[in-house]
């Protein structure tokens, strides 16, 4: 390169502290723009691909696929969302979220390393759509549990009716979370949580602390009615903090380099107004974050410290996504690295890793956060040559890969628009569906205000004020 690495991340960070931020996003002043189709085409994928026997959702369409237990987290609302905006009726998305929650509850459980779908109330990450049962030698996973865990406590609030079926709803996702063992997650010794578990090989050994997605996590575990962790935990989650730590002045905030990190917790927990003792010493709240990391991710599109094609005040996202697949190829006259399914980010914040991959999820799930920046990206996204099709945005798209004569399995390459990825993934059309519709009317937001679960976690945590306060 022209530059060093040191050099580039410089002048990223550079463009990034000098960005000017307009006033915060949660004093939403424009409405949002005709969204309907990219919400309802999102929609539709989950409605039209889960197994309707048992309510599984494939993990990506159309390659075929074993379904990912967080995708069902993220369906179960989308559901109630099409219920709500007229794309299926309260009575079909009812039953299809009983059969789900059924499935849930009665599969069986256990150590075994085959024929259960999970074990101490936990699921493994992903599951075979037709029978449940773990998919070859994946984890046992406490993030992805997680997000099931909360698309249920969403149902559970959702469909309050007094008939029989959504009552069985309400008793049954009470049930799937307080079956959740949070402490075997801790049954080595450690204070935090870990990631996950393997039957053949034990707990994994990275635990949820520092900034990331496993903030949902540790206010799951310490709303527990049955097995709640100790009140040390959240202790645990922020002791890396000082470390996660990017810019000055209004571009301060804990910085992770997948913009997802910053999303999910968010898609199902109203930060607007609490926070914990971090965030009051900090001074704004963990969506203020989100928004200060969105737009630190738009600069760095902009500053674009690798030189990849494409990249603009525009066009925008880097998070944990598909890619055109491992390869090493020469670009702009030195050798570059390109990646398939990875997490990615701005080279210059924590797990940061830029292939010049952009995924529509990344912006669009920040839609809450920073409309007036998100909007204009999701316009240009969708004028991208085969990006946005029948269920929506595919998953990710790299201008930058034009090698037409590359092996590639995952997609499409062009050698003008570069390589577009061939399927959509459920956990990344989830995080869009679901945030443009509480940019719209705050539905999930509200929802999920109501759980007694997520208000017991906040408060064990130590957050305070705002809508906690009613």
């Amino acid at each position: 390169m022209d530059l060093s690495r040191r050099e580039l991340i410089g002048r990223s960070s550079a463009l990034a502290a000098a960005a000017t931020l307009p006033a915060c996003a949660k004093e939403r002043g424009a409405s949002l723009p005709d969204f309907s189709d990219i919400e309802e085409r999102t929609f539709r994928g989950f409605w039209d691909h889960v197994n309707h026997s048992n309510g599984l959702v494939p993990d990506r369409w159309p390659s075929p696929s074993f379904s990912s237990i967080a995708a069902v987290g993220f369906a179960l609302p989308a559901y109630a969302i099409g219920v709500e905006r007229g794309w299926c009726s309260r009575a079909d998305a009812r039953d299809l979220t009983l059969t789900t929650l059924r499935f849930l509850w009665n599969a069986p459980q256990g150590p075994d390393r085959t024929g259960t779908i999970g074990y101490k109330g936990f699921f493994y990450h992903f599951l075979e759509m037709q029978s449940g049962q773990r998919h070859r030698r994946t984890e046992l996973s406490s993030v992805d549990s997680g997000i099931l865990f909360m698309g249920a406590l969403f149902a559970g609030q959702y469909y309050d009716r007094a008939d029989a079926a959504e009552r069985e709803i309400r008793e049954l996702a009470d049930k799937l979370y307080g079956r959740a063992d949070w402490n075997y997650f801790r049954s080595d010794g450690r204070a935090a949580i870990s990631m996950g578990w393997h039957p053949e090989d034990g707990l994994i050994e990275r635990s949820w602390t520092g900034y990331n997605e496993g903030m949902l996590v540790n206010i799951l575990a310490l709303g527990s009615p049955t097995y709640p962790a100790a009140p040390g935990l959240w202790d645990q989650w922020t002791a890396p903090y000082p470390q996660c730590w990017r810019g000055s002045g209004p571009t301060r905030r804990l910085a992770f380099a997948p913009m997802f990190g910053h999303q999910y917790s968010h898609i199902f927990i109203d930060f607007r107004g609490i926070r914990d003792a971090a965030m009051r010493e900090a001074g704004f709240d963990y969506f203020e974050n989100s928004r200060r990391e969105t737009y630190a991710q738009r600069a760095y599109a902009i500053a674009n410290p690798m030189r990849w094609r494409g990249y603009s005040d525009k066009i925008w996202g880097i998070t944990a996504c598909d890619g055109p697949g491992f390869a090493q190829l020469p670009y702009l006259g030195e050798k570059r690295t390109f990646f398939g399914y990875a997490a990615r980010g701005p080279i210059d914040e924590p797990d940061g890793r830029d292939d010049g991959t952009i995924a529509p999820t990344a912006a669009l799930g920040s839609l809450p956060f920073a409309p007036e920046i998100v909007i204009p990206c999701a316009d240009a996204l969708r004028r991208w040559p085969g990006l946005f099709d029948r269920y929506g945005f595919k998953d990710s798209f790299n201008p930058s890969f034009t090698y037409t004569s590359a092996r590639n399995g995952t997609g499409t390459i062009d050698p003008r628009f570069g390589w577009v990825a061939k399927d959509y993934i459920g956990i990344d059309q989830g995080a869009i569906l679901l945030q443009a519709t509480n940019y719209r009317n705050e539905f999930v937001w509200r929802t999920m205000r109501r759980s007694p679960a997520i208000r017991r976690g906040l408060t064990r945590a130590g957050f305070t004020g705002g809508w906690l306060r009613r």
